[in-house]
């Protein structure tokens, strides 16, 4: 059956270490790099490091490499988050298959709106809202040097607004 799981496209990679939840399921996978409905799993150490979509801030392919820029939650700002960016990784890919699709439109996919604020006293933020499988959730990822205090206010009000508060 692994035959049939391999042309239907849903087989992990061999040394695959990651746990896939009950309904989570493959829909491409490249030299190690696994997209499936919940998220990325990437290849990492001896080891696999899941990034849910709704984190996956930027994706690019070109040159065969796939880099992906993901983020992580710094804070709440009352049911908004703010996110900071890690440094990107790049995959090379020999055989990408489907998968460079499959990554640009979940990532797409996941997100309902997005806007970009320049401050008065410099630097800027950008809101996005998201869908995730918790619901949708207002993301606000500040440029580096911003004052992460002053975003997270318009974020909470933002939020607040959007709930209809």
């Amino acid at each position: 059956m692994k035959w049939l799981r391999r042309l239907l496209g849903d087989d992990l990679p061999d040394g695959f270490t990651g746990s896939l939840d009950p309904n989570e399921h493959v829909l491409a996978q490249a030299d190690g790099v696994v997209a499936t409905n919940r998220g990325l799993w990437l290849p990492e150490g001896d080891g696999y490091r899941h990034v849910a979509w709704h984190f996956v801030t930027k994706a690019t392919w070109g040159d065969g490499k796939l880099t992906v820029v993901w983020a992580q939650q710094t804070q709440t700002a009352g049911k908004a988050v703010l996110i900071a960016d890690l440094p990107p990784r790049t995959f090379e890919l020999t055989q990408p298959g489907k998968l460079p699709a499959v990554v640009h439109k979940r990532v797409e996919g996941s997100i309902t709106s997005r806007y970009r604020k320049e401050l008065p006293d410099g630097g800027g933020v950008w809101f996005v809202q998201r869908k995730t499988p918790d619901g949708p959730v207002l993301q606000a990822r500040p440029d580096p040097g911003t004052d992460v205090d002053v975003v997270a206010a318009i974020a909470r009000e933002a939020a607040d607004k959007l709930v209809g508060r």
